[in-house]
């Protein structure tokens, strides 16, 4: 039994993470650089790119909204069919919400939409004169 444990006693620097005696092999440490500035801009990359596909969310979003906001405030004389098309018009400074196309009708065409099951109409068509009343910012507020 004595032997087994002197024997056990000697190997055990064997495995210890740091020398136990001036004679063991010097231990260096492995230069971490590469990997650090690899892993760091490969953060950066894919953060970055996070971050323009939630802006192009968000500001696809507020659009959504804000189109969605802009038909339901308008003027709308019968209740509108899911999945069917309608048509936004200004008629006299008041948006109109109208079956007739515009083809059909001489009154500024701001944009289409349709009707989805979730109540949200979804934009299928607009005009120059509908989209200018988003340009000044993505975030503009259509009821003041």
């Amino acid at each position: 039994m004595d032997e087994l444990s002197t024997e056990l006693t000697l190997n055990e620097g064997a495995f210890m993470p740091y020398p136990v005696s001036t004679l063991s092999p010097k231990i260096v440490p492995t230069d971490l650089s590469t990997f650090k500035s690899r892993g760091i801009s490969q953060v950066e990359r894919d953060l970055q790119q996070k971050l323009i596909q939630m802006r192009e969310e968000y500001t696809a979003t507020i659009e959504h909204f804000n189109w969605n906001k802009l038909v339901y405030e308008a003027d709308i004389n019968f209740e509108p069919t899911l999945g069917e098309t309608y048509h936004l018009y200004r008629i006299r400074g008041q948006n109109t919400l109208s079956m007739i196309g515009p083809d059909q009708w001489p009154h500024p065409h701001l944009a289409s939409f349709r009707l989805d099951l979730d109540r949200q109409w979804k934009l299928t068509e607009a005009s120059v004169e509908g989209r200018s009343l988003f340009s000044d910012a993505p975030a503009k507020d259509l009821g003041t």
